[in-house]
């Protein structure tokens, strides 16, 4: 089931976005929706790590990153540099 959401945000933020979406051809609400799933997902149980392939198996738990390190701000940055 689909519900309507109202968001409040910079103008020039969401003229960015719908020129993002369109260029990716997809609409804004799927990104939006996608980025909420990821944002608020949470493991229910390990039966994800079964999905897994081999090889990233062995990678995982492979690369120890700072404490205070915030991969999703990193990743924002990078998306923004190459797309905006």
């Amino acid at each position: 089931m689909t519900t309507k959401l109202t968001l409040t945000m910079d103008k020039s933020v969401i003229e960015r976005a719908k020129k993002y979406a369109k260029r990716e051809e997809r609409s804004l609400s799927n990104l939006v929706e996608n980025y909420l799933k990821a944002l608020t997902y949470e493991k229910k149980d390990k039966k994800e790590d079964e999905e897994l392939s081999p090889i990233v198996k062995s990678l995982k738990g492979s690369f120890k990153a700072p404490k205070d390190f915030d991969y999703k701000k990193e990743l924002m940055k990078r998306l923004e540099e190459k797309y905006l």
